[in-house]
C-alpha cells in the first residue's frame, strides 16, 4: 500500500491538514496558524471523523496558545480555558474533541510550572493523543480482521478511515488489514447524504489505496443487502453511551435494520476514547443539527424549491439491540453491552 498523504501533520509552529471538503477533485493542503481558523476548518467538515477531530483539537491548543501571546502562566491558563469551550465545543456530538481537549489542556497544566513548560506539555500531549490512536487503529484493524475473515463483500457507511483518524481509520482499518493480508475483499461505501462522506471520501482512500470499492446510493444499500450480496457490515461511531447506543453519521440506522434483516453481523469500530459512560443511554446523545443549506444545496447549487424547509440531522442513534459488537482497541466488546463496556474502560483506565 502506497503512503498516502497525512489528514493532519504538525509542521514547525502549525498544522496541515487536508481540506476534506474539495475531495475527491482536489487535494489541497491548508495551514492552520489560529484558533478561529481551527474553529472554521471543524465546523465546515474541513476536518472531520471523531478521533481525527480529537488529534486536531488538541494541537489546535498549541496554536491558540502561540497565537495569544501570554505574558505570564495564569494568563496563558485563563486563555486555555476559553478554548476549552470554543475548540472543545465547536462540534458537539463527537465526544473525541472535548475529551481530547480536556485531557490536553488538564495534563499540561498539571505538569507547568512556566510558560514554556506549558507550551511542551500541550504539544507532547497533543502528539501523545494521535500516537495513541494510531495504536488503537491498528488494534480495531487486527481484531476486525479476525472478525471479518470470511467475509468479502462488506459494507460501510460515511467515512472512518486515515482521512477521519490520527491512524488507519477504526470502520476503515480492518478492510486495511484484510488487503495488506491479500484476503479477497469488496467494498460497498454508500454515498452518506447530504455531503457524500462515502462516495467522497471513503471511495477516495479506498481506492487511493487500491482497495476494490464501490459507491451505492443510500436508497439502493438495503434491497443490496437483502438480496444476500453482502457479508458483514462495519461503521464508526462518533460517541457510544455505557449502554452500546452508538451515534454515527445520519443513515446508519437503516443500514442496521438492514442488516438485521438479513442476518448479516453489523459491527461498531471505534476506540474507548469514543465510549462516553457518563451517558447510560444513547437517546442522551446531543444530536449536531447542521445548516439546512447543506440540504437544499449541493456545491451551492440550490435543489429544492425557495420556501421549502429542510432538517438536517447530522447523526442518528443505533440501538445496542442492532449491534453485534462493538470493536475497540480493549478488545471486542459483546451484549450486554452494559457489562462488557464497564469492563473495557476499566482497563484502559477510566472514562471518556
Amino acid at each position: 500500500m502506497k503512503q498516502p498523504t497525512p489528514p493532519i501533520e504538525w509542521v514547525d509552529d502549525h498544522i496541515r491538514i487536508i481540506d476534506q471538503t474539495l475531495l475527491p477533485s482536489e487535494l489541497k493542503i491548508i495551514e492552520i496558524r489560529t484558533a478561529a481558523q481551527a474553529v472554521d476548518a471543524i465546523q465546515r467538515l474541513a476536518i472531520r471523523g471523531a478521533p481525527a477531530l480529537g488529534a486536531f483539537g488538541s494541537l489546535a491548543l498549541v496554536v491558540a496558545l502561540d497565537e495569544y501571546h501570554s505574558k505570564s502562566l495564569n494568563e496563558a491558563i485563563s486563555h486555555l480555558e476559553s478554548c476549552r469551550v470554543s475548540i472543545g465545543d465547536a462540534r458537539p456530538t463527537a465526544v473525541n474533541l472535548r475529551w481530547a481537549v480536556d485531557r490536553v489542556i488538564d495534563r499540561a497544566i498539571a505538569r507547568s510550572s512556566d510558560l514554556e513548560n506549558l507550551r511542551d506539555n500541550l504539544l507532547r500531549e497533543a502528539h501523545l493523543v494521535a500516537a495513541e490512536d494510531a495504536e488503537a487503529c491498528a488494534e480495531i484493524g487486527r481484531l476486525g480482521r479476525e472478525l471479518l475473515r470470511d467475509a468479502v463483500v462488506i459494507g460501510t457507511h460515511c467515512n472512518a478511515g486515515r482521512l477521519a483518524t490520527a491512524g488507519t481509520g477504526t470502520a476503515l482499518a480492518p478492510m486495511y488489514a484484510k488487503f495488506e493480508a491479500g484476503e479477497k475483499l469488496r467494498v460497498l461505501a454508500s454515498e452518506t447524504r447530504p455531503l457524500l462522506q462515502g462516495a467522497r471520501l471513503t471511495a477516495w482512500e479506498l481506492n487511493d489505496a487500491g482497495i476494490d470499492v464501490t459507491v451505492v446510493p443510500d436508497a439502493a444499500m438495503a434491497s443490496t443487502v437483502l438480496s444476500g450480496e453482502v457479508d458483514a457490515y462495519i461503521v464508526g461511531a462518533d460517541r457510544i453511551a455505557a449502554n452500546g447506543d452508538a451515534a454515527n453519521k445520519v443513515g446508519t440506522v437503516a443500514h442496521a435494520l438492514a442488516a438485521q434483516a438479513a442476518g448479516i453481523p453489523f459491527y461498531v469500530a471505534a476506540p474507548t476514547s469514543t465510549i462516553d459512560v457518563q451517558l447510560e443511554l444513547g437517546s442522551e446523545i446531543e444530536i449536531e443539527q447542521r445548516d439546512a443549506s447543506e440540504v437544499h444545496e449541493i456545491r451551492g447549487e440550490r435543489l429544492t424549491p425557495l420556501g421549502v424547509s429542510a432538517a438536517n440531522p447530522a447523526f442518528d442513534v443505533t440501538p445496542n439491540h442492532l449491534i453485534t459488537a462493538i470493536i475497540t482497541e480493549a478488545g471486542v466488546l459483546k451484549p450486554p453491552f452494559m457489562d462488557s463496556i464497564a469492563k473495557a474502560m476499566g482497563r484502559v483506565g477510566g472514562s471518556a
